[in-house]
């Protein structure tokens, strides 16, 4: 079982149409919770480790998560309110927010909330907001460490500036999570804010000797992956995907499900022994599922990741005759 740890929220997103200016449509979201879909629209048992809320919003989110299949036995009852992200859609598609999350359910966990370490969890993802988000932040940070003695864990590092957090301090937690990773999802515009000024690559092969990451997949947008790791010297790269794009809502969600979904159809899940011996040519194959499944996330209106169905007939049809 694949653990989704982090903050299921509402986003407020600009409902286009008759309905006018100034109309919002409430959206079930949030990075890990789009994951949790995510997977398991594409096969992968998924269950969400998240504090949900009791209020309307939670409610619909709750009903959301459940119709979509994923397991919400790890979920908290939280008294709180749900978290808030306000969308705002460019020309071109992309994505920005405001979030609202003073007092709200995501962050405020106890350590007695969180489940005991188990060996049926074969991978932990945990990133954005959840990941540096006090008080909690640290909370999930010690319980990761704990379960990745047994279990592979992937950190998505998903910064979001909107939010208001410090550049450095948000550094600092991004270290501290790659200390305890196995595997590191960025994109390259999270690398341009977390180090202004740098090559993105420069970085990211800097994190990689630092960290001794097993796996460091860096996600370009249309322009493709690139997936590097301290274990083999070359950088293995796949193009994007050309798709007709409505919005990347979900879309680096849903590369980082798709990348777990087809480690562990692999095999190469849970002891994190077994990442060690990923060689570039299974990397690249795992890759180019991803990034497929990602361009077809940027097909649809808000986070709606596809059915693995989908993703493969889109591989067939671009493999080469």
């Amino acid at each position: 079982m694949i653990v989704v740890c982090g903050e299921a929220l509402v986003d407020l997103v600009p409902q286009s149409g008759e309905s006018g200016p100034g109309q919002w449509r409430a959206v079930p979201g949030g990075g890990p919770a789009n994951t949790a879909v995510a997977l398991s629209r594409l096969g992968a048992p998924a269950a969400l480790l998240a504090r949900l809320s009791g209020d309307v919003f939670g409610r619909q989110i709750r009903a959301h998560l459940v119709e979509r299949g994923v397991d919400l036995s790890l979920a908290v009852a939280a008294t709180e309110p749900t978290t808030l992200a306000v969308v705002a859609l460019g020309p071109s598609g992309g994505a920005e927010y405001a979030f609202y999350l003073e007092g709200t359910a995501d962050w405020a966990w106890r350590a007695e909330e969180l489940p005991e370490p188990s060996a049926r969890v074969s991978a932990v993802h945990v990133g954005s907001l959840a990941a540096v988000v006090a008080p909690g932040a640290q909370r999930l940070r010690d319980w990761a460490r704990a379960q990745g003695q047994s279990s592979v864990v992937c950190y998505d590092v998903n910064a979001r500036p909107a939010v208001g957090l410090d550049r450095a301090e948000t550094a600092a937690q991004a270290r501290e999570w790659m200390d305890l990773a196995h595997i590191v999802k960025v994109s390259d515009e999270d690398l341009a804010w977390l180090e202004p000024g740098r090559d993105p690559l420069v970085t990211a092969e800097r994190w990689v000797v630092r960290h001794e990451l097993d796996l460091l997949l860096l996600t370009r947008g249309g322009e493709g992956a690139m997936a590097l790791s301290s274990h083999w010297g070359d950088h293995v790269t796949v193009p994007g995907v050309p798709v007709t794009v409505r919005d990347t809502v979900g879309a680096g969600d849903t590369f980082g499900a798709a990348v777990l979904a087809r480690l562990d159809d692999l095999g190469r899940l849970g002891d994190p022994a077994r990442l060690v011996e990923l060689d570039p040519a299974t990397v690249r194959e795992v890759l180019r599922f991803a990034t497929a499944t990602a361009a077809l996330a940027c097909t649809t209106e808000g986070a709606d990741p596809p059915e693995r169905t989908q993703v493969e007939a889109l591989l067939k049809e671009a493999a080469p005759a």
